[in-house]
């Protein structure tokens, strides 16, 4: 429970329902059919270089053909999320229901401004479901990767620069775990070469697949879709916190798909008909 008396969480009951009142869906982006470079090539002179893999599980480089599919530019937000929850007459996470509650008694954010950060401590179940129940479905990993890095293999989403406020949010760090997040409509200038946006940094985003250690050399060149099993499902794009290697596109991370926290998120993605 956020707070042991009813005033209180009436309070916090009105701001939910005053969120979930501020969301707007993310404009959906085409990702044309072809082939794109996915992973990385092996490099071991440059131990503590960006282009250097993160580890082992984005190896080997390979081709890999997709069929022409359609993501959404923004993640998922706070505001959207909460809706999504009230139309269902189910509530809040008990994570997110404290940190809504905590910022807007403690820091006194506004409602607006909670509407627009992207949705945190949601599962990968709660995170497909969303996706499910607005006809589309969370994006494979190599959908993901290819939304993130473009045709001509992008380091970073925006090229190979190195990250940098303004491109990315990263290397942040809260003593109560407040997650230091840009609202999921910004980020132009660090977007993908099809537009998509906070693909490095702000949250880390779930993703269809369950996370495969050795997958790559064993993955079909056309429309992977991950193992049919694991333990982990796949996490990508690093968050809020995260070091600058993890923001690179090819890097990978996975989670427990029961798993919430303070640094993933979602975003969704449709085939095309």
């Amino acid at each position: 429970m956020v707070a042991a008396d009813s005033e209180p969480l009436a309070e916090l009951a009105r701001h939910i329902s005053a969120i979930a009142t501020l969301g707007r869906p993310s404009p959906t982006l085409p990702i044309p059919a072809g082939w794109f470079s996915m992973g990385t090539n092996r490099i071991d002179d440059d131990p503590y270089g960006l282009g250097t893999q993160f580890d082992n599980t984005e190896l080997p480089q390979r081709q890999v053909w997709l069929d022409a599919f359609a993501i959404d530019r923004d993640e998922v937000s706070v505001a959207e999320y909460l809706a999504f929850l009230r139309q269902r007459h189910r509530q809040p996470p008990e994570q997110l229901s404290r940190l809504i509650w905590h910022i807007i008694t403690v820091h006194f954010m506004p409602d607006q401004v909670i509407a627009s950060w992207p949705v945190l401590y949601v599962t990968w179940s709660e995170a497909n479901e969303f996706c499910s129940a607005h006809g589309k479905r969370l994006p494979t990993e190599a959908e993901w990767e290819k939304a993130a890095r473009g045709n001509d293999g992008n380091l970073f989403p925006w090229g190979r620069t190195a990250p940098a406020p303004g491109l990315a949010v990263f290397g942040q760090y809260h003593v109560h775990e407040i997650p230091l997040v840009a609202a999921v409509n910004s980020g132009e200038e660090g977007q993908s070469p099809f537009g998509v946006r906070h693909m490095a940094g702000n949250v880390a985003e779930w993703v269809q697949d369950w996370f495969g250690f050795d997958y790559y050399s064993v993955m079909p060149e056309r429309n992977p879709k991950g193992p049919n099993s694991g333990r982990y499902k796949s996490v990508r794009g690093g968050s809020w916190k995260s070091h600058p290697n993890l923001l690179r596109t090819p890097s990978r991370n996975g989670a427990v798909p029961d798993q919430r926290s303070a640094t993933i998120g979602f975003r969704c993605a449709q085939s095309n008909p």
